[in-house]
């Protein structure tokens, strides 16, 4: 028997771009079959224009004359199969199967990455600053020392970073810092000091 997929049909897609308009995107696991010639739209074309922003929806490409050339160009921009016809249901199906699988993680990663932008969004500039130090390995003596703040005053904000970025541990907000990709805090240049070198 065979088992029901399950992800989005959006055929709003393909008329909009083959009308050049926007489409609101449904963040849902999809995937998109093509065939290569289509009407008054290349296939290889549109999955030019598909791939650039919808990472997240694998395309597999049908085709009645399929040939090498053809399918090592759509492989090469990111189809995942190359069907030609004549081909069994199933062929068809477990390819939609794979293809739904793929985009239901890509999703699950940029719902993850979305969440975790906006608890970074929701720190104040003085809790990013010391996140920023913190994640590049400053003690929270150093930290206090480079923004000329207390070290009580540091843990406090270190304290509210981690509650808001949901970090059980310092070293999942470095892991969260590393996928974010937050530059690493520079060390801030001391000031002179003003004890001069004793003479002999």
């Amino acid at each position: 028997m065979t088992q029901p997929l399950k992800g989005h049909v959006d055929q709003r897609l393909i008329v909009g771009l083959q009308r050049n308009a926007q489409v609101q995107r449904v963040l849902a696991p999809s995937c998109l079959v093509l065939d290569v010639g289509l009407p008054d739209l290349n296939g290889l074309d549109l999955q030019k224009r598909v791939a650039a922003d919808r990472t997240d929806m694998p395309i597999i490409f049908i085709t009645g004359h399929g040939d090498v050339p053809m399918t090592v160009q759509a492989m090469k921009a990111g189809a995942v199969e190359f069907l030609t016809k004549p081909f069994a249901d199933e062929v068809l199906l477990g390819a939609i199967r794979n293809a739904i699988e793929r985009s239901r993680a890509a999703v699950s990663r940029e719902v993850e990455m979305r969440v975790l932008q906006n608890s970074y969004a929701s720190l104040t500039p003085r809790e990013r600053e010391v996140m920023a130090l913190v994640v590049s390995g400053r003690l929270n003596k150093q930290v206090g020392g480079e923004l000329g703040i207390s070290e009580i005053t540091v843990k406090a904000h270190r304290g509210h970073a981690m509650r808001k970025m949901k970090a059980d541990s310092l070293a999942d907000l470095v892991k969260m810092a590393a996928r974010l990709r937050l530059a690493p805090a520079a060390p801030r240049k001391q000031p002179p000091s003003a004890h001069r070198p004793s003479v002999h």
